[in-house]
């Protein structure tokens, strides 16, 4: 993976000329854009269900590295997709599958009954790895073979959005276990012997690695739904020309900018001083999620993304939709942008140089906190011009997660 400050100068190289830009163009491009995120993600996806292979195959050191390693890579292009979440309702309707969080990670497999537990649900502690029979609703599911249809069927069961039983967050557990260092350095330690059943510990653990298998098979075929959803004649880009297309695609870059990534997924953790509320909490992996998620919003607005092979995807995009507009308004929300990039950047490379994450997130870290906090403010700041944009170039329907209007805005960011 490239160092923080090599893709920051690359993210940060992005011609301001403006093209010209009609709205099908710039709505097609964002089509293009997703559809070549979802390729590139199910095709790191592909390697990490190879590195799993490998791992249950041969349990070891080596091995286990390796499937972390492919599962960091994987989130790389995931966590770029996220911003055409928010107001496509077919994308919306799929992204639970792969992405849901948090989760209460005792439902899957053995925790520390004093910090996995949740009183509010009572399948926190279900263990499915453990039982190969699991009462639900008075009735007896059968777990006994861990299969892609059983993890589907047990995904947020009881309507409990916390029984998460796929994706992307149920294998880094699974590859991490918990993480019980708080504050303190470190993430997860699951040991490469909880998948040996030659010399297993944590018990199960053919069972875990059914579990694990399972789960990476599911994934690769919710990504190739998510590829299909936008290809030609998929039903993402039907919902884009039945609806209005620049309305989804501001409503998402808006959403994730400003309710999710400033405020549940940064501005709670900090408030709490709680790694618990860290997106990527079991492989201390937050500061590459946070990162990857601002750069998806900078892809949709300049309507360009670098694909896993070097190779660009770029067209007519909303950067000149605005341009054509309010050249001073466009420049200032790259420059925000830009700045934002600038601060989640430098809460990566800390992260790579030795201080985590959630080592930032702690009481007492004026200097973590103070990255993460530079991170919030330019969130919020884009999303002010991205809200500017939106009366530019005169849309109704856009709704920002988390605020009715930034003129209003809470508190809580300030």
């Amino acid at each position: 993976m490239k160092n923080a400050l090599t893709s920051l100068g690359l993210v940060l190289a992005f011609s301001t000329a403006v093209h010209a830009a009609d709205k099908e163009a710039v709505i097609d491009n964002y089509a293009n854009i997703a559809l070549a995120g979802y390729q590139d993600s199910l095709v790191q996806a592909t390697a990490l269900k190879g590195a799993i292979d490998a791992l249950v195959s041969a349990p070891g050191d080596a091995t286990l590295l390796a499937a972390r390693a492919a599962w960091v890579e994987a989130r790389v292009p995931y966590q770029q997709t996220e911003a055409f979440r928010f107001g496509n309702p077919s994308v919306d309707a799929w992204e639970g599958k792969v992405n849901a969080w948090p989760l209460d990670e005792g439902l899957i497999d053995y925790v520390d009954p004093l910090l996995g537990g949740n009183d509010e649900n009572p399948f926190s502690l279900a263990n499915i790895v453990a039982n190969p029979a699991i009462e639900i609703s008075g009735a007896q599911l059968d777990a006994a073979q861990i299969t892609p249809a059983l993890l589907q069927q047990l995904h947020e069961f009881d309507g409990i959005e916390a029984n998460v039983a796929t994706g992307y967050h149920a294998i880094e557990f699974l590859l991490w276990g918990q993480d019980l260092n708080g504050t303190d350095a470190g993430a997860g330690a699951r040991p490469a012997t909880d998948f040996d059943t030659a010399n297993c510990t944590g018990g199960n653990c053919g069972r875990r690695a059914q579990y694990l298998v399972a789960a990476a098979d599911l994934l690769i075929s919710d990504l190739e739904d998510a590829v299909a959803l936008w290809v030609d004649g998929g039903q993402a880009r039907a919902d884009l020309a039945e609806g209005d297309g620049l309305v989804m695609a501001f409503t998402g870059m808006g959403s994730l900018s400003y309710g999710e990534q400033a405020g549940e997924r940064m501005k709670l953790g900090l408030l709490l001083h709680d790694p618990e509320e860290e997106h990527d909490c079991f492989s201390d992996n937050t500061h590459n999620s946070h990162y990857y998620d601002g750069l998806g919003i900078r892809n949709v607005y300049t309507g360009r993304y670098v694909r896993i092979d070097g190779s660009v995807v770029e067209g007519p995009s909303l950067y000149d939709y605005v341009a054509q507009r309010d050249a001073a308004l466009a420049d200032a929300l790259l420059s925000d942008m830009n700045m934002t990039m600038m601060a989640l950047g430098a809460i990566k490379s800390t992260a790579e140089a030795g201080t985590a994450y959630d080592q930032m997130l702690a009481a007492g870290n004026d200097a973590g906190n103070a990255l993460i906090q530079a991170g919030i403010d330019g969130l919020v700041a884009q999303t002010r011009n991205i809200e500017r944009a939106v009366k530019v170039v005169g849309l109704e329907g856009v709704s920002v997660e988390g605020s009715d209007s930034l003129d209003n805005e809470s508190e809580v960011f300030k």
